[in-house]
Order: C-alpha cells, then sequence, then structure tokens
C-alpha cells in the first residue's frame, strides 16, 4: 500500500511537472500586465514604456502598463507579488525597492523571498536640479543659500525613504543645512511642482528632468555618479564639486512573484535583454541619462541584495528613520 501511494504520488508529482513545463512552453497567449508601482511620468514609468513595444514585439502579446502608485512603491509591488506566478502580471521597480527595507518598520512582502528576479533594465545616476528663479548654479552656492536660510527651501521628493529623499538627507548631513521637505506620490508630480516654482529643488534620477534642463524650465547644478552623463556633460559630479564618495543612482529592474516557472523567467529576460538592444531603445534610453543594462536573473538577484544591504547603511548614516 505505502509503495503504491509513492509510486501514485511520483506519478501526479510529475504530471505537474509536465503540465508546467507545457505552460512555459506556451506562455504566453494573453497580454502581460507590467505595473509600475508609481504615478505616470516618473523615471520607472518613462523606463517601463521605453522597453514596453519591443518587448510586445518579441513574445506576441501585448504589454499593458498599469501605473498603480502609493506608499514608497509598496502598493503596486505589493499587487504585482501577490499576483499568480503565471507570468501575467510583473513588476517594473526603482531603488525604492531596495531602499524601503532600510527606511520602513514593515514590508507587506519579503523584499528577496517573495520575487523571481528577471533583469537589471537600466542604472541611471540621480541629479540635482532647481528651479530657475533660485540663484545658485553649484553646491556650494546653495549650501551657502540654504544656511542664509534654514528650513526655508523646499525639496521636493516622491516620498519618504526614497532615494531622491535620502539623496537630500546626504547632502544636508554633509553640509550641515537644513532644508524643508516636501513629499509626493511620485517623482513626475514632485518634479512638475519644482518646474511650477512650487518647491525649490529635487534630487531624481536623470530621465525625470533632463527635457525640462533641455528646455530651460530647471537648472541643474550636480549628479551624483562616479563621472558625468553623457546626457549632461557640462554639469559636474558631486564628487569634483567636494563631496567624496557621494554616489546616488537607480537601478530599475524587472520581477516577477516567486514560483514562475524559469522558462518564463528566461523568456520575459530575453525580450527584455532583446528590447534593450535595439538601437532606437538604447539611445532613448541613453539621451535621458540612462544605461541599459540587461544582466541574468541570477546577476539581478546578487544586486537586488547587495543594494539592499548598501542602502540600509544609507539611511543609518544619513539619520532617515524607519517609518
Amino acid at each position: 500500500m505505502i509503495k503504491h501511494r509513492l509510486r501514485c504520488a511520483v506519478v501526479v508529482a510529475a504530471g505537474l511537472a509536465v503540465a508546467g513545463v507545457s505552460h512555459a512552453q506556451n506562455w504566453p497567449t494573453r497580454p502581460i500586465r507590467l505595473i509600475v508601482p508609481f504615478a505616470p511620468g516618473g523615471n520607472t514609468d518613462i523606463i517601463a514604456r521605453a522597453i514596453a513595444p519591443k518587448m510586445t514585439q518579441e513574445l506576441g502579446q501585448q504589454i499593458l502598463i498599469d501605473n498603480r502608485g502609493g506608499a514608497g512603491s509598496t502598493l503596486g509591488t505589493a499587487m504585482a507579488v501577490k499576483s499568480p506566478p503565471d507570468g501575467y502580471t510583473i513588476v517594473m521597480v526603482s531603488a525604492a525597492h531596495v531602499i524601503n527595507p532600510g527606511v520602513r518598520k514593515s514590508l507587506p512582502y519579503d523584499s528577496i523571498n517573495d520575487f523571481a528576479p528577471v533583469t537589471l533594465v537600466a542604472d541611471v545616476p540621480n541629479g540635482l536640479v532647481v528651479h530657475p528663479s533660485l540663484p545658485v548654479k553649484d553646491i556650494k552656492q546653495l549650501v551657502a543659500l540654504a544656511k542664509a536660510r534654514p528650513g526655508q527651501l523646499a525639496y521636493a521628493t516622491p516620498g519618504h525613504g526614497t532615494s531622491t529623499h535620502l539623496a537630500i538627507e546626504m547632502l544636508s548631513h554633509a553640509s550641515g543645512v537644513k532644508m524643508l521637505h516636501v513629499p509626493y506620490k511620485g517623482v513626475g508630480p514632485a518634479t512638475m511642482d519644482v518646474v511650477s516654482g512650487q518647491a525649490q529643488m529635487i534630487f531624481a534620477a536623470l530621465p525625470a528632468f533632463i527635457e525640462f534642463v533641455r528646455a530651460g524650465r530647471l537648472r541643474m547644478i550636480a549628479q551624483a555618479s562616479v563621472k558625468r552623463s553623457p546626457a549632461a556633460p557640462d554639469v559636474p559630479t558631486m564628487i569634483e564639486q567636494g563631496y567624496k564618495d557621494f554616489i546616488v543612482s537607480s537601478g530599475f529592474g524587472m520581477f516577477a512573484p516567486a514560483k514562475t516557472p524559469r522558462p518564463v523567467i528566461d523568456r520575459l529576460n530575453a525580450s527584455v535583454v532583446k528590447a534593450l538592444a535595439d538601437p532606437a531603445v538604447r539611445s532613448g534610453l541613453s539621451s535621458q541619462g540612462a544605461e541599459p543594462v540587461g544582466n541574468t536573473p541570477e546577476e539581478y538577484d546578487r544586486y537586488n541584495r547587495t543594494e539592499i544591504e548598501r542602502w540600509t547603511k544609507v539611511a543609518r548614516a544619513a539619520g532617515v528613520v524607519a517609518e
């Protein structure tokens, strides 16, 4: 009887495995929802929409962008990770994904174990821009003005504990200035309020504001990368302006829910890598200051773990307490 049950269990397991392989081979047979856990118009949205058309061509099914902003990206991310692990719901995350574990008391998911990494899509340096009415052209002048007006200069962010927030806190900590934090529900709305003059500055990834800089509606005074981005060759880095090791970049990556079949992950990965290889896509991303990546799921997993550890240390050093 025991042997019979064991044989039945093996047969059932084998059948499920075959069914899973068959599903993966036939996938996709319907449109795929790509959740962007931020409001439209932000960096994550821009990068997702840059690769979605080519992914659609490669997979033969429409990639549908679904913006679900709120709670520092955790609402949309939780929605994605709690979806069936069948490849039909995926999520594009920003640096918020690796920062949140260090600045929030609790999350509705495990930032590592509840996700199946697909790939790191792009790496983007952050830059500091100010409204043209602010009489500063570099970090030294900004710090001097902030010291003359303690707590009066308002900086916009897409929320507490985002890379945008931490970057300004790092600057404030290093220079001894105090500025006013004005959080929004996404980098798009935050950037637009700086453009309109409702806030004086924002420290965000380049795609969010680079066109406004080129149009003269914002002034970029620094970028937080190792070297100057080709998208802003005339703007000095924070390191060049005397802030050693001041590097803040945003990694934009794609995840599926944990337990998504590996063949499905591989197809998603291949579709993103192929999209990033397209000259028009690469050129479009590069012109926005985004460096296309497209690594393996294993490489992205290692990146995710390393960045969570790094940003937790940064948050503690900057004095950003968990919510």
